[in-house]
């Protein structure tokens, strides 16, 4: 297919968060630079919030990475979609905790666990994605086990990642006790116009083609792409994924404006993409890493 004739030895845009093509930009190192800030200092409970494809799971994982090199304690939860019952249990296997039979007794086994932790000079910190999904219930059992904590630290640092509805649920007055204890609220911002650029070129390059990156994608493709994919990363994959196979098809080597109009069309994506993600940044300025510490 399209790999051979452009020379890559690697398809650069697929869709999946391939550790090979790792693009760390600056909104994603500030906004990892916040979250491990927030967890070495025991801030106890973090938010992070950002656009469906502006690179949570990215973020998430670069934070695993960084919390294991760290000897940091990590549970993570990808589908929060259980009840406060089960949550506690999913925890406590994620931290190699045995199971017991009582509640009770498991948050008697996850307090020591913390401690022991803490005497070691070390913390644990539990990672929730796809937190807009919490239910009250699990939300009051999170709110609860912020109180784990000696007279000086939290014992268990709370790091919250989901979509912007997040920022709605925990701004709701019946949440009001758990936004209080919000130690760091940062919100992923999509890439500008120039990382947008470096971003594609910096893939091409990863894919092993030998033709030059503005050759394949003109200055004029690239605005045209971050135009429409307002710089959400999964956007951009899409958009130059498809812009490749059409530029096949017609046999050309230059994903031209053209090509990109005419996938844009067939993706039916429209110039509001831009604009969703220009209200994303606040007042229309620079999208970026926003960062609100108590």
């Amino acid at each position: 297919m399209y790999e051979a004739y452009f020379g890559f030895s690697k398809a650069p845009f697929e869709l999946g968060p391939d550790p090979y093509f790792l693009f760390e930009t600056p909104v994603h190192r500030e906004g990892l630079a916040c979250i491990y800030y927030g967890v070495t200092r025991r801030k106890g409970f973090i938010v992070l919030t950002g656009e469906v494809g502006t690179g949570k799971t990215l973020l998430t994982r670069m934070l695993l990475n960084v919390a294991s090199a760290a000897n940091i304690a990590t549970a993570y939860v990808f589908n929060p979609k259980l009840s406060s019952d089960d949550f506690l249990r999913y925890i406590l296997e994620e931290f190699g905790i045995a199971v017991r039979t009582t509640k009770s007794e498991m948050l008697h086994d996850l307090n020591r666990f913390l401690l022991e932790k803490h005497r070691s000079g070390t913390t644990a910190v539990l990672i929730i994605d796809e937190a807009h999904l919490l239910d009250s219930e699990v939300l009051e059992e999170i709110r609860l086990l912020t109180n784990l904590e000696t007279s000086v630290d939290k014992l268990l640092q709370i790091v919250l990642i989901g979509q912007p509805e997040l920022d709605g649920l925990l701004d709701s007055p019946r949440l009001r006790q758990l936004k209080q204890r919000i130690g760091i609220r940062s919100t992923l911002k999509p890439l500008t116009p120039e990382q947008t650029r470096t971003y594609i070129y910096h893939r091409l390059h990863r894919g092993g083609t030998t033709l030059a990156a503005e050759v394949i994608f003109p200055q004029a493709s690239v605005d045209l792409i971050q135009r429409y994919s307002g710089g959400i990363p999964r956007l951009i994959n899409n958009i130059c994924q498809n812009g490749l196979l059409t530029a096949f098809a017609k046999q050309q080597r230059c994903v031209s404006t053209d090509v990109i109009e005419e996938v844009v069309a067939d993706l039916k994506l429209d110039v509001a993409s831009f604009s969703t993600a220009t209200a994303l940044s606040g007042d229309g300025s620079t999208p970026g890493m926003r960062t609100f510490r108590s």
